[in-house]
């Protein structure tokens, strides 16, 4: 039983190559999930680490913990949490802002009390039986997890999925919101904007007609100003809109005036006299005679 226990313990030279590589890879990551300035660089380093842990249990031959290390932790919480960091646009000068004061020296302070609490329960903790694991994966790794939770651990496993099923339900409540009247029509929602006053045909588009359609453009009404609902309040409010209503409003004159001159309704006539125009000096003359 003893030599068993003792070839069971001994470690190879690839196990231990392949513990010392992704253990330093695991550690590395845990620091910059602490060190790093960016929300986005932390939340990657922690999933890479939790990826190294799926590692570990896999090469230990706890399939299932490997398995949901992956799958649970590192492909939808954190990912979930690098989404919504992404989303949120959390920059490192939120990350540095303390809501709380001494709330630094109260995390280190912790961080501390639980390093000293986890160090003495490993160096008091002791191993006087060595089953191996061949015998502990015996009837699969899979059946072998299944059976300590449903009989040795039951009710702690109860008692975790009661407090995982009450967060589930109080966060439905929080968010939920009763509807205390009837949803109105669409038919009703036209009305209620046409009594409003509000713009109810699609907004006009950006940029000035047949000539530009840029988007910080604004487009020009029949009157020649400019329209503020063809462009976006945002480019309004950052100053990026480039003003052309004088630029456009001299280029319409201008063509006016041509349009004027070409129609005969201006003080001189633009028409050359030899690109049709002896045609009604002849006819002038002709209704002299």
């Amino acid at each position: 039983m003893t030599a068993l226990a003792a070839a069971a313990s001994m470690t190879s030279t690839g196990e231990a190559v392949q513990f010392w590589i992704l253990g330093i890879v695991a550690v590395s990551g845990a620091l910059c999930t602490i060190l790093m300035k960016r929300a986005v660089h932390s939340a990657l380093s922690l999933a890479g680490t939790m990826i190294v842990l799926a590692v570990f249990y896999l090469a230990n031959g706890a399939y299932f913990l490997g398995v949901v290390q992956i799958v649970v932790y590192t492909g939808a919480i954190m990912m979930l949490f690098l989404f919504v960091v992404m989303l949120v646009g959390v920059t490192a000068a939120d990350s540095l802002k303390e809501t709380l004061k001494g709330q630094r020296w109260l995390a280190a302070g912790l961080g501390i009390g639980f390093g000293i609490l986890l160090i003495a329960g490993i160096g008091n903790a002791s191993l006087k039986q060595f089953d191996g694991l061949g015998e502990a994966n015996a009837g699969g790794n899979v059946q072998g997890l299944a059976a300590l939770i449903f009989t040795k651990y039951v009710f702690a496993f109860e008692i975790t999925g009661a407090l995982l099923i009450t967060a589930a339900v109080g966060a439905m409540v929080l968010t939920h919101r009763e509807r205390t009247e009837r949803a109105r029509t669409q038919r009703e929602q036209s009305e209620a904007r046409v009594r409003e006053g509000k713009q109810v045909p699609p907004l006009p588009a950006p940029g000035v007609y047949a000539r530009h359609n840029a988007v910080d453009i604004p487009g020009l009404l029949p009157d020649g100003t400019t329209s503020e609902l063809s462009v976006s309040p945002t480019l309004r409010e950052r100053g990026q809109i480039r003003d052309v209503s004088g630029e456009s409003l001299a280029e319409l004159k201008a063509l006016e005036e041509r349009s004027e001159k070409w129609l005969g309704r201006g003080s001189e006539d633009p028409r050359p006299s030899s690109s049709g125009g002896g045609a009604p000096k002849e006819h002038k003359e002709g209704a002299k005679k």
